[in-house]
């Protein structure tokens, strides 16, 4: 008998309680709409015949405690269960303050979102057969300052590695904040990409692949994307706080040691209180404070223009990010330099034919087998 269900992915809420909203004139995030916009997400789902909510991280807007509680306390009204793992900016640094919490305070308070017990990771049956691990990719240094990279320790892959064989017949499920594929071309080679990635992902594939799961859940890059690597599959879900707002609904079929189907569907925040037409005037906002970004992602590698080349280039490409952000990118660059065109082409969503594919927002993915690779149905 075939396994179905249903379930939500709110990813990057960045939930700001008034008081704790930054007042500085280039930020990308429109963190007012984080809680009026939750809110409505969640007044959607809750219509929904769920089975479980998941969110990649970023839960809060810096770490703070206020909202913290905050979401805990809506969280725990919803009617189906909520899973939860911790983002760069859950904790802003290893150990807590009065202000913000540390990344000890993080299962505690999330006791029962996945969490039961002391550690920062998790394994959950979370209906009959199918398991939910949740890693955290948060890493510090000795004087417990956030890295500015994902990374999953050596207890956790020690602990997957154990764990992992027990469940070969079953479902498994990982979610963690930090890229584990790549999403964007280039991203594991340049500075501004990898810092969005898990830097020893290549010992966390290797495991996940010996144990044949097929999919994983992330958030952190604000962008739509669905990247597979062999029969290994990454949902990455755009920020609940930049454009698109999106959050997605997913139905998944399963044979118990057999074949898996996963349709994908998503939607978007179009209006909130304050912020009507929220799709235009939030493109608008990210063009408008695209510049200095974009200067340096041209300069970078994998692209290595001159600054110089940089600098002339951004401002005509504004739409670039909230393009990519938006998933399943399609370009027209002809109004560029010849030399660079074929560069930026490279970003355009396509298969490997080199036709348009548009598998971001809406897609069914099917693995025929356990060891088969997805196919895009």
């Amino acid at each position: 008998m075939g396994q179905r269900f249903r379930f939500a992915i709110v990813s990057d809420p960045h939930i700001a309680l008034p008081d704790t909203i930054p007042d500085h004139p280039h930020r990308f995030h429109l963190v007012e709409v984080s809680i009026p916009g939750l809110e409505q997400i969640l007044a959607h789902l809750e219509t929904l015949d769920l089975d479980f909510l998941l969110l990649p991280g970023d839960l809060t807007q810096n770490g703070e405690w206020a909202n913290h509680h905050w979401l805990i306390q809506r969280l725990k009204q919803l009617p189906f269960p909520a899973y939860v793992v911790p983002g760069n900016h859950d904790m802003i640094a290893r150990d807590g303050t009065a202000h913000t919490i540390g990344l000890a305070d993080f299962p505690r308070l999330y006791h029962g979102f996945g969490y039961d017990g002391p550690a920062p990771y998790y394994h959950q049956e979370i209906l009959s057969g199918v398991h939910l691990i949740g890693l955290n990719s948060n890493a510090f240094d000795g004087q417990g300052h956030q890295r500015g990279v994902g990374h999953v320790g050596e207890e956790q892959l020690a602990w997957l590695r154990d764990l992992l064989p027990q469940l070969q017949d079953d479902l498994v499920l990982v979610m963690l904040h930090h890229n584990v594929l790549e999403h964007l071309w280039g991203q594991a080679q340049s500075p501004l990409g990898q810092r969005y990635m898990v830097e020893n992902r290549q010992a966390l594939i290797q495991i996940l692949n010996a144990a044949q799961v097929p999919l994983l859940f992330t958030g952190h890059l604000h962008v739509q994307d669905i990247a597979c690597q062999g029969s290994l599959c990454e949902v990455l879900t755009g920020s609940l706080v930049s454009y698109p707002h999106p959050y997605r609904v997913l139905e998944a079929e399963w044979e118990r040691g057999g074949s898996l189907r996963l349709a994908v569907q998503s939607h978007r925040l179009e209006a909130v209180a304050g912020w009507d037409n929220l799709q235009t005037r939030s493109y608008e906002w990210m063009c408008d404070r695209a510049r200095v970004f974009m200067a340096k992602f041209l300069a970078a590698p994998p692209i290595n223009l001159s600054p110089a080349e940089a600098e002339v280039l951004a401002p005509r490409l504004s739409h670039f990010w909230p393009t990519i952000a938006n998933g399943d990118p399609q370009f027209d660059f002809a109004h560029l330099p010849p030399a660079v065109q074929p560069i930026l082409n490279r970003f355009n969503a396509v298969d490997g034919n080199g036709q348009p594919e548009t598998i971001d927002n809406a897609t069914t993915l099917l693995w025929p087998s356990r060891v088969a690779c997805p196919v895009a149905g």
